[in-house]
């Protein structure tokens, strides 16, 4: 024994439970000082905000090699607390700090361990739960039959270029493919042979552009896609295949070619642009009136909705979420979640499980949830009152970047961190994914194609065959892991059969029917047919361990290895 001090978040022996606990769950600290340190006693030290409090270690067993100290206690208050210990020894006390990848150390001013805390009433959808979920761009998926021309911007064919800009250099998302409803279902067969159990799609609601993300009428499905007939259809057909439906919430903001705004006067409402005595002049906050106004990321065509507009919460919660929920939405993916006020937050929540409580809410946030700060707050998201999960890009930047440096032992202690960090109920909720919508192809990314300099000559790249074959080879694996980790594996479109793209818009081509790379397609659906075929053996966290380059993960009789450095994969069940 080398250490002075040993403890190990991710080992029964030092922690009992392992991750987060909830308010009525007792804990169990354990901690090993090595002999010659000379303790005489310890304690663990809890910290949350500017408040600290401290549990005595009781001595447990002493040896010639060490001693050791224990303590168990419970917090019944949910949020987000900080742990370190204290040794005592004749000459003073020892501060027992967390090192690079969790393990213990004595210095001054270490880091802390993190223990999050949750309302024993929280609860997730276990429905939900080891599926796989299949992320659509609505209007770049499937056409089928005729589709109304936009109202603005140019129709394309399925195998046109995407993201031209116009005379100023700038790309409108005016081009539409005429992806639609009537795809998607046309498709169900082909998605079911990928294992998928929920799709998530685009926003859905009637807007002026091909993402939709400026939405222009909540109260009216998109008719390009099919209107809100066609989507009922859809609901029907996909919940006869066993599919459920989750929808993209888009509540930070409107359109401002909108009912609510009609910056462009194209809505007979009175829109907030239009005049002080809109119903909804409210729900926005204006500098100078009407022409500088708040606005997501300063892009005036999606003015913010405030975070105090208690109308437009009430609009949603009832008129939108309810709706929709007791329609058969199998739930609601957030767009932009860390906009949104913890009030909001709230009201989603209980608005979607009053009305089916097992409906999953799914946040968009980038970083980790559990310690998430906006506007000046610490997020309280998974303590029991707002998300069931939310899109996991920790775990997609940790496997592009251990696919890319092969440093296995970086990649299993930012998995075991995170887990560590979140209930597992909210855990196996989350989404882990690869890539989406506002990201690279996962493809591209693990190419190591550089990005050209200029929009243009992105748009136009394609990787060459060198590039396309080492990201297959390495999407192989990347795949495999996504399929093993926590949560619930999320499939952008196209990925399955090597679609490749820089950032948005390069990222939303039209899905190549006719044209897939039939050798990735298979393995995806091979990895669709294990989460079916185990699907209870992909709850919780699996047996994870570091073999070199290697990286090895057991669930049940399932293990899975991969080697980035070899690019090999092996599993066995």
């Amino acid at each position: 024994m080398n250490a002075e001090v040993l403890y190990d978040f991710t080992d029964s022996y030092y922690k009992t439970p392992f991750g987060a606990v909830s308010t009525a769950q007792r804990v169990s600290l354990r901690i090993r000082v090595r002999a010659d340190v000379g303790a005489k006693g310890a304690a663990v030290f809890f910290r949350k905000h500017t408040h600290f409090f401290s549990y005595t270690c009781i001595e447990t067993n002493r040896t010639q090699t060490f001693t050791e100290y224990a303590c168990e206690f419970i917090l019944d208050r949910e949020g987000v607390y900080y742990y370190r210990f204290e040794v005592y020894t004749d000459y003073g006390v020892r501060f027992c700090g967390k090192g690079e990848n969790g393990q213990a150390l004595f210095g001054d001013w270490l880091p802390e361990w993190q223990l999050s805390v949750y309302k024993d009433s929280f609860s997730t959808p276990d429905e939900f739960k080891g599926g796989v979920v299949y992320q659509i761009f609505c209007d770049r998926f499937c056409k089928k039959g005729e589709s109304p021309l936009p109202r603005y911007g140019t129709v394309k064919k399925w195998t046109d270029e995407v993201g031209e800009t116009d005379e100023q250099g700038v790309y409108r998302a005016d081009d539409f493919f005429g992806g639609n409803f009537a795809g998607i279902e046309s498709k169900l067969d082909y998605l079911c042979s990928l294992g998928v159990t929920h799709l998530y799609l685009s926003p859905i609601f009637e807007s002026n552009s091909n993402h939709r993300y400026d939405t222009a009428d909540y109260s009216h499905v998109e008719p390009m896609l099919g209107g809100e007939e066609g989507f009922l259809s859809l609901l029907r057909k996909a919940k006869e295949k066993g599919i459920g439906i989750l929808l993209d919430g888009v509540f930070n903001h409107t359109g401002s070619d909108s009912v609510y705004f009609n910056k462009e006067g194209h809505y007979p409402s009175v829109g907030a642009y239009q005049s002080t005595t809109s119903p909804y002049s409210s729900w926005y906050t204006f500098y100078d009136f009407p022409d500088e106004y708040r606005c997501w990321w300063g892009i005036p065509c999606v003015p913010t909705v405030s975070r105090n507009a208690v109308g437009f919460q009430k609009e949603i919660e009832e008129n939108v979420l309810k709706k929709w929920t007791k329609a058969g939405v199998s739930g609601w993916r957030l767009d932009v979640a860390d906009e949104l006020s913890d009030a909001f937050l709230d009201g989603i929540r209980r608005a979607v499980k009053e009305t089916n409580e097992n409906a999953v809410v799914i946040g968009e946030v980038w970083e980790d949830a559990s310690t998430k700060e906006s506007y000046g707050e610490e997020r309280r998201y998974f303590q029991g009152e707002q998300l069931d999960g939310v899109m996991n890009y920790v775990f997609q930047d940790a496997v592009i970047r251990y696919l890319l440096d092969g440093d296995a032992t970086a990649f299993c202690s930012s998995v075991w961190l995170l887990a560590e960090n979140y209930p597992a109920k909210s855990l196996d909720c989350c989404l882990t994914l690869l890539d989406s919508h506002d990201t690279f192809r996962i493809l591209t990314a693990l190419s190591g194609a550089v990005p050209p300099e200029t929009k243009e000559a992105r748009r136009r790249y394609r990787l060459s065959q060198e590039e396309y074959e080492r990201g297959k080879k390495r999407l192989f694996l990347a795949a495999c892991l996504q399929y093993f980790l926590p949560g619930v594996p999320s499939l952008y479109y196209g990925d399955e059969i090597g679609l490749e793209g820089f950032e948005d818009p390069f990222n939303r081509r039209p899905y190549p029917w006719g044209q897939e790379d039939t050798e990735i397609l298979t393995h995806y659906q091979k990895l669709g047919s294990l989460r079916k075929k185990y699907r209870s053996l992909f709850l919780g966290m699996p047996r994870l361990w570091a073999n070199g380059t290697a990286v090895t993960m057991q669930r049940g009789s399932l293990r899975l290895t991969v080697d980035p450095v070899s690019m090999r994969f092996e599993i066995s069940e």
